[in-house]
């Protein structure tokens, strides 16, 4: 095939997207990777409102079921590809399974979503043995016949949203409104108000949700630090503290509370997504490592401080569109991507009272209405107070 031939035959499955009407987003990464790709699947459905969308994740990913309504399903798949920890044996019949149940659905195409640094093609080889027609992805690597529109990366360094944005562009799909899509319903919203009312919390307080876990040690500031933030947060701003965690994180959020001197209550282990979406949505202000519940603050216009590892570059993972603070500290390693910090932790060595001084900042700002468009926590919080006052 000369070059006209094959320019015409790309030419042709970019017209193909313009009638696709059953669409797979693969993003198997975690849940804070799949909530930087929501502005990207709203791209899909601002621009073709009959289109529906299944979102194939992880199983942590997946816990975005139900709470984005571009999403009309989510399939979760533990991938080998994503998670080189997989506790469960390896077993090529969970692909066979998985090319089976996506042939059944009969997709017209396959939109892969991956960072820079991640190839497409695995995931594109599962989408071709499903026998889907159409497949975008990413790549400036020899992909064969596996993607049949491959996509190159703009030269430069920016945002995970944005290079998502940018892929879906290519085939056609645009919005108005790339912000990150998470929706709190209102049950679930009264639910964690009247949590908070029965643990007496006083909606005058700021209330301020610390989250110190993550899934990556190389990202998880010091635990003992997290107390002491934890004490100056209550004992200095008099903030409500609430930690939260996953079930795995119980000891952690236990292991705080023990060496706090000042009193707060945990969430951890007790919440879904949904809760811990909500809760962020009550805050104040949010405080976590570079870590999924940075991007659900995000995603509920909640400030946040990050305790960001050097581990990866902020440009690309800070929280999307929203006040936030990101501490860190200029290291020779970084850039790392390790799981595992192999020194001494030194981007993250920052004093408590610095995570202090950042928190007081950014409420002073985000109570008036100042930064990140949101319409006043001191106005949120008198609102608040109705509301805990009528669930008591």
């Amino acid at each position: 095939m000369g070059i006209a031939g094959w320019l015409q035959r790309k030419q042709a499955y970019l017209d193909s997207w313009a009638d696709a009407r059953r669409i797979l987003l693969v993003r198997l990464d975690s849940l804070g990777d799949v909530l930087l790709m929501t502005p990207a699947f709203h791209a899909i459905k601002e621009t073709r409102p009959a289109a529906c969308l299944t979102l194939l994740t992880s199983p942590v990913g997946a816990q975005i079921r139900g709470l984005n309504p571009d999403l009309d399903e989510v399939l979760a798949y533990a991938s080998p590809l994503t998670d080189p920890w997989l506790e469960a044996p390896h077993d090529p019949e969970r692909e066979m399974r998985l090319v089976q149940a996506l042939r059944k659905r009969s997709f017209d195409g396959a939109i892969i979503f991956t960072s820079y640094h991640q190839s497409p093609l695995p995931a594109a080889l599962l989408c071709y043995l499903a026998g889907i027609p159409l497949r975008l992805g990413a790549t400036d690597d020899g992909a064969g016949s596996l993607l049949t529109t491959r996509h190159h990366w703009p030269p430069g360094l920016y945002h995970e949203v944005e290079r998502a944005l940018n892929l879906v562009e290519a085939v056609g799909f645009r919005t108005q409104n790339p912000e990150l899509v998470l929706r709190v319903s209102e049950p679930v919203r009264r639910k964690v108000l009247r949590r908070l009312a029965v643990e007496g919390y006083d909606p005058c307080r700021p209330l301020v949700l610390l989250h110190p876990g993550c899934a990556m040690p190389a990202r998880t500031y010091d635990w003992q630090r997290f107390a002491a933030v934890a004490d100056l947060l209550v004992e200095r701003l008099g903030a409500h503290v609430v930690l939260t965690g996953s079930a795995d994180e119980v000891p952690l959020a236990a292991r705080i509370l023990g060496r706090m001197k000042m009193p707060a209550v945990s969430w951890a282990g007790s919440s879904g997504l949904a809760e811990l979406a909500a809760l962020a949505e009550a805050a104040d202000l949010v405080v976590t490592n570079n870590t999924g519940p940075a991007h659900v603050a995000a995603a509920v216009k909640t400030p946040v401080v990050v305790l960001f590892a050097a581990t990866n570059p902020p440009e690309q993972w800070r929280p999307w569109r929203v006040a936030h603070r990101l501490l860190t500290r200029p290291v020779d390693c970084r850039l790392c991507y390790q799981r595992i910090c192999p020194r001494d932790h030194a981007c993250l060595d920052i004093p408590p009272e610095e995570v202090l001084e950042a928190a007081a900042g950014l409420l002073a700002e985000t109570r008036v209405g100042q930064v990140g468009g949101r319409d006043g926590k001191m106005a949120g919080s008198v609102a608040r107070a109705g509301r805990v006052a009528s669930l008591s």
